[in-house]
């Protein structure tokens, strides 16, 4: 049975009509049982950690198939928690008794293994909200890995990092400290001697074999020639761009056994590569039947929406804490203390991001809702000989200059784009990816965006030209309007003008021409009439994108130069007339328009057709 969870999200339903008689009675692991307590409804859970739990269960099933080589090790699973049932907690000085939520994390990241026996886990996200103990269960983690998987082992690396050093300290003070309180008692004690174990100031060293245990934070960004068993960065939802983090991972590529471990809160800017892995992460969850990332780990406790800032009865979704009867009182009060204490001050969106874990937009004049941009995206969508309104925003200086296309149909709008990417000012194409935070090479080869041919880095106004044509012709459509800024008059408009039929139409970039439009825009997202595909430099420019209001209305605009809203712009112009295509007054149905918008050959054609009605009769 093909499952697909992308549309219907039903977890439960799916999971309630297989049979999961025999994994019950093989599986008694901790684990396991938390998957079944979540999946029966045992424990309040969000939709990604049904996700999770529902996964875990099918890949259960799933071992011994052909194209799934990895096995679950309950024996591999439990040394890891009985190693931290010694693990001591820095600030009691005694172990911690794990919750099933933890336990159950530790499972997943030890138990499965690949068809050598390490870990079939090479990437790990780890996100909670705030304040749930994740230093002290990356801390076990890490010693654990440190301490027993290099047995035997020599010229090993591992890394603890973070955004800059006082964090990246905070981290591995913590594992320092829990390192001098294993090695008190044996057989840490006779390893920790046998080994050479040297505790430093910015590292952990074993002499005897040079396993190395090092602290760089991303600030410093040394990672190069680094090849990392296990590396753990902490709150990376703060990172904007994959440069770095790269570097970490590329190393680890030749390391048997390795694990990268990403651990984080959400964070106020959804568009970061931490946001874009955990949406990557969710759609490989939900299509049970694709095998592309299972080597990829989404554990992500989370609310649902944001309509649940006043359900408290739902908040161990990301506080799974609050089953911890000892602190379940205090930390509830606290919540609820916070919670209220940022509504009065107006800054509830903070609660909601950190104590939580929900992605939004900070800023209160965010032209659009993450959730409602999330939600328009659509697999595939047929353009063939539709009707099409297009928008044109051309390039200034660092901007990118941006095509919008709209086809309406069936009382929706379905809106594309296509970027001309100039990298003259950022002084190379590498240069203006970091700049921007998105790998627009990448998305030039999904068709999204085309580099600039030119070879000082500037828009080519003739590959410009030639690609609207082309792509108008391939796709056989019907160019109903073509709008543009009424100052950014280029060769292209102007080659336009002269060599095709397009009805072009200048716009002026004031409140009183795009007020409408852009409150349209707003409306169908809002709606959910209108859809996209899943574009991220699309979905980049509806983030950036603000709402600048005065008297007249409200325009869009973006609050830093490196902020991309070019493809708002193009969209706004396009919709400066496809928003009325439902009407009668549309011009899509303003008969007058209709030769306008022909070609000589069809006007031609339409002049010779009997029923034009323009021959007359015999």
């Amino acid at each position: 049975m093909k499952i697909d969870l992308t549309q219907s999200h039903d977890v439960i339903g799916v999971y309630k009509s297989i049979d999961y008689s025999d994994i019950h009675e093989k599986y008694h692991d901790a684990g396991t049982e938390y998957c079944f307590n979540v999946l029966d409804k045992k424990i309040v859970s969000g939709y990604l950690m049904k996700l999770a739990c529902f996964r875990h269960l099918q890949d259960l099933k799933r071992q011994g198939n052909d194209d799934f080589p990895y096995h679950y090790s309950v024996r591999e699973a439990e040394k890891l928690l009985k190693f931290s049932s010694i693990a001591p907690n820095v600030d009691t000085g005694e172990p911690t008794k794990l919750m099933d939520w933890q336990e159950f994390t530790f499972c997943q990241m030890f138990g499965w293994r690949n068809k050598e026996g390490g870990k079939r886990f090479s990437r790990v996200i780890d996100s909670v909200a705030r304040g749930q103990g994740k230093t002290y269960k990356m801390a076990i983690i890490m010693c654990y890995s440190y301490f027993i998987e290099s047995i035997g082992l020599s010229n090993q690396d591992y890394l603890v990092a973070s955004i800059n050093f006082k964090q990246t300290n905070k981290l591995f003070g913590y594992i320092k400290s829990m390192m001098r309180k294993i090695i008190e008692i044996e057989p840490f004690k006779s390893l920790a001697n046998e080994v050479g174990l040297s505790i430093q100031s910015d590292q952990i060293v074993m002499k005897n074999n040079n396993n190395v245990l090092r602290a760089i934070s991303h600030e410093s960004g040394q990672y190069d020639s680094f090849h990392f068993t296990t590396a753990i960065f902490d709150e990376i939802g703060e990172i904007k761009t994959r440069d770095k983090i790269s570097k970490i991972i590329s190393g680890q590529v030749k390391v048997p056994n390795r694990q990268f471990i990403q651990i984080s809160t959400s964070y106020p800017d959804p568009s970061v590569p931490f946001h874009e892995d955990q949406k990557m992460i969710q759609q490989a969850m939900e299509q049970d039947f694709n095998r592309d990332a299972d080597s990829y780990l989404g554990l992500i406790w989370a609310q649902d929406s944001l309509g649940e800032t006043f359900q408290p009865e739902t908040w161990a979704k990301s506080n799974p804490l609050l089953y911890l009867d000892s602190q379940k009182e205090v930390l509830m009060q606290g919540l609820q203390d916070k919670r209220d204490s940022d509504m009065l001050s107006g800054n509830v969106a903070d609660f909601q991001n950190k104590n939580l874990n929900l992605w939004l937009q900070e800023a209160t004049n965010s032209f659009l809702k993450l959730g409602d941009i999330e939600k328009s995206i659509i697999s595939e969508f047929n353009r063939k000989g539709r009707q099409v309104y297009m928008g044109f925003d051309y390039s200034m200086f660092s901007d990118n200059t941006a095509i919008a296309f709209v086809y309406p149909h069936d009382n929706k709008w379905h809106i594309e784009q296509h970027s001309f990417i100039p990298w003259q000012k950022a002084g190379s194409i590498e240069a203006k990816e970091k700049q921007d935070g998105i790998n627009y090479r990448e998305l030039a080869k999904q068709g999204f965006c085309t580099i600039t041919s030119h070879p000082q880095g500037m828009i080519n106004d003739d590959q410009v030209y030639n690609w609207i044509l082309n792509y108008v012709e391939d796709n056989q459509l019907e160019a109903v309007f073509f709008g543009y800024d009424t100052f950014g008059a280029t060769n292209v408009t102007k080659q336009m003008d002269i060599n095709t039929s397009f009805p072009l139409t200048p716009i002026r970039q004031r409140t009183g021409e795009l007020k409408d439009p852009t409150k349209f825009l707003q409306k169908i997202f809002v709606e959910g009439s209108a859809t996209r595909l899943d574009d991220k430099i699309m979905e980049k420019a509806l983030i950036n994108a603000q709402i600048v209001e005065d008297k007249i209305g409200i325009q869009v605009d973006k609050a830093s130069a490196t902020y991309k809203i070019d493809v708002v712009d193009a969209i706004i112009d396009a919709l400066y007339q496809a928003m009325y295509h439902f009407e009668d007054f549309g011009i899509a149905n303003d008969k007058s328009k209709q030769v306008d918008r022909m070609t000589q050959q069809e006007v031609l054609d339409w002049f010779n057709d009997p029923e034009s009605g323009l021959l007359g009769g015999d």
